[in-house]
C-alpha cells in the first residue's frame, strides 16, 4: 500500500471507531458507510481546487449515474461522507489527506453552515421535528445575538452565559424557556463546534419552582365537550380519554386501534418510545363507525391513483407498497389531498394541528371556563381523574410514558389539593 493509501486507511479506521464509539448508525450500516467515505477521500483527490460542498455535489452525481444505483443509496452516501466532515474530523482532524475537499478551510465557520450541521445532528440522532425546530431557533437567535452585539470569532462559553443572562434579566424568558435555549446551545457547542461549555454545562439551570398543571374537573370537561365542534368532537374525547398528546392523537394509523384488547398503540411517542394507553369503551362504536368513512376516503383516493399514506423514516424504501395500505391510513386524516413536497406526489396528511388546537380554544371560550385550558389540558386532567378513581400511580406512569415516576408524582399534588378535607375558618363564623 503505498503512503497515501496508507494515510486514507489510518482515517478510515479512525472514522469506524468514532461510528462505534458515538453510536451513528447501525452496526450492520457502518461498513457501507465507510466504504461511501473511501470512495470519496479518492474521488475528492481527483478533483482538488473544489470546495467540499461541490466535490460532494460532483460525487453524488457521480454516484447516481452508476446502473442499479437506488436513491436510498445516494442519500446513505451523502449521510456518511457528511458525517466523515462535519462530526468526526472535528474531533481529530483526520481527513487532512483526503484531497482538496478534505483540506480545512480558514476561518471559523459561518451561521448558515453551523445551523445545517446542527440540523444533520438532530436528524441523525433522531429528535422528534419540533425538537428540531426548537433547537434550531434558539441556535439561531444565539447567532444572531452575537452579530448584533459585534461579537466575532468561534463562538464561546463567555458568549453563552451572556446570551442566557440577557434571556432572563432583558427578555425576562420563564426558567422552563431559559433551560429550553440552553439545551440547544449545549448540543450546538458538543455535536457541531466540538466545544466543551465546562462547568457551565452541569451549573447553568435556572431554577424553576413547582408548578402544579391546570386540571379540569369532570363537570368542566363535560362542559367543554358539550361546546367542542361536531367535526372535532372524536378527537378530543379521545384526547381525554387515552390521556395522549396532541401530535400522538393526530399521528395515529388505523392498525394502532385495538379495538379486542381496548388499547391504543402509540408508536415513536415522546423519546421515541412506543406505549399503549387506554382505548375508552364508549367510543369504541363511534369510532368504527368513523373509520368506515375514512375507508370509503381512501378507496375514493385509491381509484384516483393517490391513497399512499406517509410512512416514517425509511420504511418506504422497505416496503414500497405499505402507504396504499388500509392500516397506514390516518385514523384523522385531512380533509383533502396535498402535494409532499418531499417527492412531490399527493398524500393526504392528518389533521392539521393547529386547525384542533384553535378548535379547543373555541369550546373553552363557548364552555365559559375560566382556566387557561388548552389540548395539553385534558392530558393533566387525564390523569388526575384516574388518580382520584383510585388507579396506581405506576399505571398512570405507563399510560402517559413517563420514564420517571417522579414526572408521574405531580398529579398527586394536584390530586390533593382537589380532594383536601381542611375547612376554611371563615366558614366557621
Amino acid at each position: 500500500m503505498t503512503d497515501a493509501g496508507d494515510r486514507v486507511q489510518a482515517v478510515l479506521d479512525g472514522y469506524a471507531n468514532f461510528l462505534r464509539e458515538k453510536e451513528l448508525a447501525l452496526s450492520k450500516h457502518q461498513p457501507y458507510l465507510i466504504r461511501w467515505v473511501r470512495e470519496f477521500l479518492y474521488f475528492a483527490r481527483a478533483h482538488d481546487g473544489y470546495t467540499f460542498e461541490q466535490t460532494l455535489d460532483l460525487f453524488l452525481a457521480e454516484v447516481g449515474g452508476r446502473i442499479g444505483m437506488k436513491p436510498w443509496q445516494i442519500q446513505q452516501a451523502a449521510d456518511a461522507v457528511r458525517i466523515y466532515r462535519y462530526q468526526y474530523r472535528g474531533v481529530d482532524g483526520g481527513g487532512e489527506s483526503a484531497g482538496g475537499a478534505a483540506a480545512d478551510e480558514k476561518g471559523p465557520p459561518d451561521d448558515g453552515s453551523l445551523l445545517t450541521r446542527l440540523r444533520e445532528v438532530l436528524r441523525l440522532r433522531h429528535y422528534s421535528q419540533s425538537t428540531e425546530r426548537t433547537y434550531l431557533h434558539w441556535s439561531r437567535r444565539f447567532l444572531d445575538y452575537r452579530r448584533q452585539t459585534g461579537l466575532s470569532g468561534e463562538p464561546t462559553a463567555a458568549d453563552v452565559k451572556a446570551f442566557l443572562t440577557r434571556l432572563a434579566m432583558v427578555v425576562k424568558v420563564s426558567a422552563s424557556t431559559q433551560n429550553q435555549a440552553f439545551s440547544a446551545l449545549l448540543l450546538l457547542f458538543r455535536e457541531v463546534l466540538r466545544t466543551d461549555l465546562g462547568e457551565m454545562a452541569q451549573t447553568v439551570r435556572a431554577k424553576r419552582g413547582r408548578k402544579l398543571p391546570t386540571v379540569l374537573s369532570v363537570n368542566e370537561v363535560q362542559a367543554l365537550l358539550a361546546a367542542v365542534e361536531p367535526e372535532y368532537l372524536l378527537m378530543v374525547k379521545l384526547l381525554y380519554g387515552g390521556g395522549l398528546r396532541l401530535m400522538e392523537l393526530l399521528r395515529l394509523r388505523v392498525k394502532d386501534l385495538d379495538f379486542d384488547a381496548g388499547l391504543v398503540i402509540i408508536r415513536s411517542g415522546k423519546g421515541d418510545k412506543d406505549r399503549t394507553t387506554l382505548l375508552p369503551e364508549a367510543l369504541r362504536d363511534e369510532l368504527r363507525i368513523h373509520l368506515a368513512k375514512v375507508r370509503e376516503w381512501h378507496e375514493a383516493d385509491l381509484a384516483q391513483g393517490y391513497g399512499d399514506a406517509p410512512l416514517p423514516d425509511a420504511l418506504v424504501r422497505k416496503y414500497p407498497n405499505a402507504g396504499r395500505e388500509w392500516g397506514w391510513q390516518y385514523v384523522f386524516p385531512a380533509n383533502k389531498v396535498a402535494v409532499d413536497p418531499a417527492d412531490g406526489r399527493m398524500r393526504r396528511y392528518h389533521v392539521y394541528e393547529k386547525t384542533l388546537q384553535a378548535a379547543v380554544r373555541r369550546a373553552v371560550r363557548k364552555a365559559d371556563i375560566a382556566k387557561h385550558a388548552s389540548v395539553h389540558t385534558l392530558r393533566h386532567s387525564f390523569a388526575t381523574h384516574l388518580l382520584l378513581n383510585g388507579t396506581d400511580i405506576r399505571e398512570i406512569q405507563d399510560l402517559l410514558g413517563h420514564t420517571s415516576v417522579e414526572t408521574t408524582m405531580i398529579y398527586t399534588h394536584v390530586a390533593r389539593e382537589l380532594k383536601t378535607k381542611a375547612r376554611s375558618p371563615l366558614d366557621a363564623l
